[in-house]
């Protein structure tokens, strides 16, 4: 177990090419979905919004504001 697997929420700092994790955990919720995303599966997330996102489709919700059945 790494030192960043220690269960629970992670409070994360998204930069431009890294995180910064505040608050170690195993994970982060998708501000869209409400899904838990692994640190170790983050890919995508908004340095001015500082949100995470599970997948390019909830990317592309949040950014365009419609659903992905409209998308």
């Amino acid at each position: 177990m790494n030192k960043f697997e220690r269960g629970g929420e992670a409070v994360v700092q998204y930069l431009d090419s890294n995180l910064r994790i505040i608050k170690p955990g195993s994970f982060v919720r998708c501000a869209v979905t409400g899904q838990q995303i692994s640190l170790d599966d983050l890919r995508y997330w908004s340095v001015e919004r500082q949100e995470a996102y599970a997948s390019p489709e909830a990317v592309m919700v949040r950014i365009t504001g419609k659903d992905l059945k409209t998308l």
